[in-house]
């Protein structure tokens, strides 16, 4: 009989292991099945616009964006099939239109607010032609995620899309900008974060900046702090 007893408790043991093998299986296996749902719902979907041509560049422009794919609802296929200027851009192809050759604008993770054409003719003289971008490539306000609450930076390339440069500062956010062709330059008005508190706000200081197109590069300040000084002398003092 206690032989008996003691076969039956053994049997009665393994039976339960096994239920409990079995149910961690199967949690396992759907929460597996529900991750993998999720990411496949929420699977960015690499988009390309519209042809960008421009006659006096020798090469064609692609947009290319980011779209996230949602299985219950479906893909955005208007905005796929279309490139529109207020979407953001991730990053521009560049096509040779005559040797086929391809090529990155960028080769970091970014979002391109706007470009634009600078091609303002002189009087004695046509400046040289520039793609001017505004771009978001530091996540400044450290949430790890790049949005308009960080810098944004103004950067030029000539027609090609090559010899990518900085011309605005790391801690600012472009507003806006002019060329003025007798100077063959471009004034930029930026608002830095002159607190260093990582944010852009109205309590901090606007600047203008000023880029020679003969010599493209960082731009030079215009309103130093000995200006600065006396302007807040003789009004708010």
């Amino acid at each position: 009989m206690n032989n008996y007893r003691c076969l039956s408790k053994i049997s009665t043991a393994m039976i339960i292991a096994t239920l409990c093998f079995s149910c961690e299986s199967i949690a396992t296996r759907k929460t597996e099945q529900v991750k993998a749902a999720d990411q496949q719902k929420t699977q960015p979907n690499v988009i390309y616009g519209e042809l960008i041509i421009k006659e006096q560049s020798d090469y064609l422009m692609i947009p290319v964006n980011i779209i996230e794919q949602n299985l219950d609802k479906g893909i955005n296929l208007d905005y796929s099939r279309s490139y529109k200027r207020e979407n953001l851009l991730h990053n521009i192809i560049f096509y040779h239109k005559q040797d086929g050759e391809t090529h990155l604008l960028l080769n970091k993770k970014a979002i391109i607010n706007s470009f634009d054409l600078l091609e303002t003719k002189a009087a004695v003289k046509p400046l040289p032609r520039f793609w001017l971008y505004r771009i978001l490539d530091r996540d400044t306000n450290e949430d790890k995620k790049l949005n308009s609450e960080d810098a944004v930076i103004a950067y030029l390339s000539d027609l090609s899309g090559k010899n990518l440069q900085q011309i605005t500062p790391n801690n600012s956010q472009v507003i806006n900008w002019v060329v003025i062709p007798s100077q063959n330059a471009i004034f930029l008005k930026i608002l830095k974060d002159s607190n260093n508190d990582k944010k852009f706000t109205e309590a901090d200081k606007t600047n203008f900046i000023r880029v020679n197109l003969d010599r493209p590069g960082m731009g030079t300040e215009i309103i130093s702090e000995q200006i600065e000084q006396e302007v807040k002398s003789y009004i708010l003092k």
